[in-house]
């Protein structure tokens, strides 16, 4: 591994949190020009990771990775010492019912959010966008479905509100959790243990809204036929 390929590794590991693959890091610097300056080289990989699916682009050594058992509800309660990098791949608000969610992404689809009890108009920035935490502010807590770069799924409950947390975040949006409580198979979400650092998958987040969407009708449906 060349040395630069090293302070890169180095620099992605220290700021961010996060370890790509020898492999990702090799593809990544063919592409690259070996004068640019390392805070360049590291910018970018940043950015080409933050959009990433991270079960191919993260290494998925045991220390960067969730415990295999995880799920364990037996387990009253235990720490993830971290960095653990994860990615977003779902999110419901609890405090609101299903048709205040289909509202609330409809409104989200249609540029709009709240301030108060008013609607306002919201337009996106290429810099929200790109970063995945566009999101409709207040509400909460928030119930996300997180996934390690083992593909390890696990259900996180934000204790605490957590900037950058809400329904309009981006699937994909990678965290990074440091130290956070397992509680029963629930990883216990905060400020003080999560990093949100952004990012999209593209069509993840098409996928997931289209989706989530409909399986909020057809609950909703099926609740009033039943009701």
């Amino acid at each position: 591994m060349s040395s630069q390929i090293l302070q890169l590794a180095a620099q992605l590991a220290n700021s961010r949190g996060l370890h790509p693959t020898q492999q990702w890091l090799t593809a990544f610097m063919s592409t690259q020009k070996t004068t640019t300056p390392i805070p360049a080289l590291t910018q970018t990989a940043l950015f080409r990771l933050l959009s990433s699916d991270i079960t191919t682009s993260l290494s998925t050594d045991a220390v960067y990775c969730l415990p295999a058992n995880v799920h364990d509800v037996n387990i009253k309660e235990r720490r993830l010492q971290g960095p653990i990098v994860v990615q977003l791949v779902g999110i419901e608000n609890m405090s609101k019912s299903r048709w205040e969610q289909v509202e609330a992404i409809e409104a989200l689809e249609r540029g709009e959010g709240t301030k108060g009890r008013e609607i306002i108009r919201v337009t996106a920035t290429d810099e929200d966008d790109e970063s995945g935490t566009n999101v409709s502010k207040g509400g909460g807590p928030h119930k996300l479905s997180l996934q390690d770069s083992r593909g390890t799924i696990v259900y996180g409950m934000e204790l605490k509100d957590i900037q950058g947390v809400g329904l309009g975040m981006s699937i994909g949006c990678k965290m990074v959790l440091r130290n956070a409580a397992v509680a029963r198979g629930m990883v216990l979400m905060e400020p003080a243990n999560t990093t949100i650092l952004g990012g999209k998958i593209e069509a993840l987040h098409k996928a997931w809204k289209e989706n989530r969407k409909t399986e909020l009708k057809a609950a909703i449906e099926a609740s009033e036929r039943n009701g």
